[in-house]
């Protein structure tokens, strides 16, 4: 766990980092990268990447395998490190705080600059690879697909739509990324699913929320994975999160996604609040933010 690599990047030597890198490097050809090549892979000589094998595997950065020859690859916190050395490096962050959150797909972290941020280490594929390749369309393309490839690319496909919708959809400021890493602006307010709204609430907390899906659609992205569990309530609205399977508007099934989100939504608020949610046409909904004519969901609740 990222908590864990934290501490060591003190004790790291710039050498410990080019071993990483160079192990990094033979990933993207096999799981298991042969001793033989690190040398090359690194620009270390063998002497030293012994040395540097021995602490790195005793810090849990690497692992060591013997199959047919002797071969070595990334831990997720080695590959922690690699991204926490970079921002590091950058200036992007200089302190590293306690979790946020932590999930089966990503964990997050406060961690420090001239501010608080919000620091999400992507996890896509590290204990579900086969079910996650199959899954996710940015490893359709490639033959050998290794976990950090697609964490890497989950991040920057989420990057690349925070930086898109930002600021006219209310979503994180993003702020950096690497790796599988990104650094975005820290939210302060409840999940929606763990927030209780009085009844005079609700409709306005959900128009609010397909205001922002519509604000999204306006912007070029539908965001493929809605639910209560990726929006923020706070006093002054809503903030919807967690961008990685979002697709451009343009994408063959977008207005079948976009439908997808706004059933999701209103689902959950007419599980949990039956008495405010009437019956609401989905695809009405979703063809008024398509046709960009969405106000509220009282334009399609049934009398």
């Amino acid at each position: 766990m990222v908590e864990n690599v934290a501490p060591l990047m003190r004790e790291l030597e710039p050498e410990d980092f080019y071993l990483l890198s160079g192990i990094e490097q033979g990933m993207r050809f096999s799981e298991w990268v042969a001793r033989e090549k690190l040398p090359e892979f690194s620009r270390l000589t063998a002497e030293n990447v012994d040395y540097r094998l021995d602490r790195c595997e005793d810090r849990g950065l690497i692992e060591r395998k013997t199959i047919q020859y002797q071969g070595f690859k990334l831990t997720f916190e080695g590959y922690d490190a690699l991204a926490l050395h970079t921002l590091i490096e950058r200036e992007t962050i200089d302190a590293f705080g306690s979790p946020l959150g932590v999930g089966k797909e990503s964990d997050v972290y406060e961690v420090r600059s001239y501010k608080p941020f919000a620091l999400k280490f992507h996890r896509e594929g590290y204990t579900n690879f086969r079910e996650v390749m199959k899954e996710r369309e940015y490893t359709a393309d490639r033959d050998h697909v290794s976990w950090q490839y697609t964490a890497r690319k989950a991040a920057e496909r989420e990057y690349d739509a925070l930086e898109g919708l930002y600021p006219d959809v209310s979503v994180p400021r993003p702020i950096d990324q690497n790796r599988h890493a990104i650094v975005m602006e820290r939210i302060d307010g409840t999940e929606l699913s763990r927030t209780k709204l009085e009844p005079g609430q609700v409709v306005p907390i959900l128009d609010l929320v397909c205001r922002e899906v519509a604000a999204a659609y306006d912007e070029g992205y539908v965001h493929a994975d809605m639910s209560e569990y990726n929006v923020f309530v706070a006093d002054d609205g809503v903030t919807v999160f967690d961008w990685p399977q979002a697709v451009p508007t343009d994408h063959e099934n977008a207005d079948e996604l976009l439908t997808r989100d706004i059933e999701n939504l209103l689902g959950y608020f007419k599980r949990k609040y039956p008495n405010d949610v009437g019956e609401v046409d989905t695809d009405a909904v979703a063809d008024a933010i398509v046709a960009g004519e969405f106000d509220s969901v009282a334009q399609f609740t049934a009398e």
